[in-house]
């Protein structure tokens, strides 16, 4: 199995592979998780215990301990880098995109993802490697 060495770059690719328009990957659905707690609303939940602007331990150690087979890491063609991305919701629910909570910081993790042709949101999402409109190019990944 992958290790990913980025947590952020790691959602990203789960984004495609779990909530995107055909899932590859169980879904993991924090507000059913939270639900079987008695807790009906998960940004109300984490703006009352102050856990707005951290990742949720249960969502973070799911994501972190979630293997993602070869196979399926060739499957990702393309990755969008939109502060709006789904998995976010499940792993911060109140969280509004105004700091760097899911910020990618490195992009040594590329190699793990083989096909991987294009990539989005690269100026207004959540990319933040220097040069790495360079580190795309050198591996034939086109930009928006």
């Amino acid at each position: 199995m992958s290790q990913f060495r980025d947590f952020n770059l790691k959602l990203l690719v789960i984004e495609e592979l779990m909530y995107g328009p055909e899932p590859l990957l169980p879904v993991y659905d924090l507000p059913a998780r939270l639900a079987e707690r008695g807790i009906g609303d998960p940004a109300s939940y984490v703006l009352e215990n102050g856990l707005h602007a951290e990742v949720l331990p249960e969502s973070r150690a799911h994501f972190e301990a979630l293997e993602i087979p070869a196979e399926l890491l060739a499957r990702v063609e393309e990755l969008c880098f939109d502060a709006g991305a789904d998995v976010f919701r499940h792993c911060a629910p109140a969280w509004d995109g105004e700091d760097d909570l899911f910020d990618v910081r490195s992009l040594d993790d590329l190699a793990l993802l083989p096909n991987l042709r294009e990539v989005t949101f690269v100026e207004d999402g959540v990319l933040a490697v220097p040069d790495a409109a360079e580190v795309f190019a050198s591996r034939g990944i086109e930009t928006d």
